[in-house]
């Protein structure tokens, strides 16, 4: 397990905090300040307690070169105002700029360095660009759950030259996972929907294996329905994964996991708000038309299962929830889940950009017992997979000598 800040007396020590400070920004002003929001817990205890808190973090993809529209000093700026304290801003990660910045600063003073991927060593985990971030430093906290799926030099690398911690933000998401799929009050569901069924065969394969319900919507549905016979007309769908899909629902029923598809789609002539739609059964779609948001009775029969499950992990819409009315299995689905877990009924536990986007949108992003707002990290968890940022953070002292 994963050590926490209250494993460690950070007072008068330099700590060099592992954001995500990956937020939108529009004409130099941050536009979405949820990510910086969730870090105030972190940030506010190390201050208090009389850190020096050093924090890192990239910003886009600008290729290990110094781009100007990519400079995190905006966020800096943004960070300042929620925090209500100065923030100050060094315009650069490492060298003389860096070690500068941190020289002057005082106990409980906060400083946002420059984006790490201006140097192509943060992704490549460079063993020099490490150690000249480590230098900065007297200890590790990662804050930056989004993010620990890259091994990278911000996200791995310093962990195994500092004494490293979790942060407040990282610590409940862990604990989240832990909840939803680690050790589990059962039964389990999880929903899981989205595009292509590509893009998450792996989590479909592990899934299988750790839960006792699995609900499949989206276009990701259609490739389910359509490897069993059905004809999904001119629905996205992928032809050449119909084997790995029926491949899935073998080893669900070995596994004892109970698989729930469409009974009935929402479907359109043409993909556009307010489209005319019909509601058919999946053995009536119309060959001219596509599905793009899975039907009131099969919405129904999952939340009449909703009294029986203990635990919900959920990611991906149920349909194209951006374009109405194709939004509407999504909202009645997650306002009854709200509802659920707010009457102490089931824990919920929600993640991806997407799911993200939809809860908000329904309303209730704030219901459910936790929304992760990584994406690629909560879906290689969800598959199964080690994550390098985690992982260093329970070995990394021990690797110290």
């Amino acid at each position: 397990m994963s050590r926490t800040l209250d494993d460690v007396n950070v007072a008068g020590q330099r700590v060099l905090l592992r954001a995500d400070l990956n937020v939108p920004v529009q004409d130099g002003e941050v536009t979405d300040a949820t990510r910086l929001e969730r870090l105030v817990p972190t940030i506010a205890e190390l201050v208090d307690n009389g850190a020096k808190v050093i924090v890192l973090s990239h910003f886009d993809r600008p290729q290990g070169k110094f781009v100007p529209a990519l400079s995190l000093r905006p966020v800096a700026e943004s960070l300042g105002r929620i925090l209500g304290k100065p923030v100050g801003f060094a315009a650069d990660c490492i060298g003389p700029e860096a070690e500068n910045a941190v020289g002057r600063l005082n106990n409980g003073d906060v400083l946002v360095l420059e984006n790490t991927r201006f140097h192509a060593g943060e992704e490549r985990n460079d063993p020099d660009f490490v150690a000249a971030l480590a230098k900065l430093g007297d200890i590790f906290v990662n804050d930056a759950f989004s993010v620990a799926h890259r091994a990278h030099a911000s996200t791995a690398g310093v962990a195994r030259h500092l004494p490293s911690f979790a942060g407040r933000l990282m610590q409940a998401e862990l604990h989240a996972l832990e909840k939803a799929l680690g050790n589990p009050q059962r039964p389990v569901a999880a929903i899981v929907a989205g595009s292509k069924v590509s893009t998450k065969l792996d989590l479909l394969n592990n899934l299988v294996t750790k839960v006792d319900i699995l609900v499949i919507g989206g276009a990701m549905a259609n490739t389910f329905l359509a490897a069993q016979g059905h004809n999904v007309g001119k629905s996205l769908q992928e032809g050449d994964l119909h084997g790995p899909a029926l491949e899935i629902l073998k080893t669900a029923a070995v596994k004892g996991c109970e698989i729930l598809l469409p009974s009935d789609v929402v479907v359109a002539e043409k993909f556009e708000a307010n489209a005319p739609t019909q509601v058919v059964k999946i053995d009536e779609i119309p060959a001219s038309a596509m599905v793009l948001d899975v039907g009131p009775a099969t919405v129904e029969t999952f939340i009449k299962r909703l009294p029986e499950i203990k635990t919900i992990i959920w990611n991906g819409p149920l349909g194209a929830f951006e374009t109405k009315p194709f939004d509407a299995s999504t909202n009645t689905l997650a306002k009854a889940i709200a509802e659920a877990t707010q009457a102490g009924k089931v824990i919920s536990v929600g993640g991806g950009g997407d799911t993200v986007s939809a809860l908000k949108l329904a309303g209730v992003h704030d219901e459910l017992t936790y929304l992760s707002s990584a994406g690629g990290a909560f879906l290689e968890w969800m598959e199964g997979k080690i994550l390098p940022g985690v992982e260093v953070l329970s070995k990394a002292f021990s690797n110290l000598g």
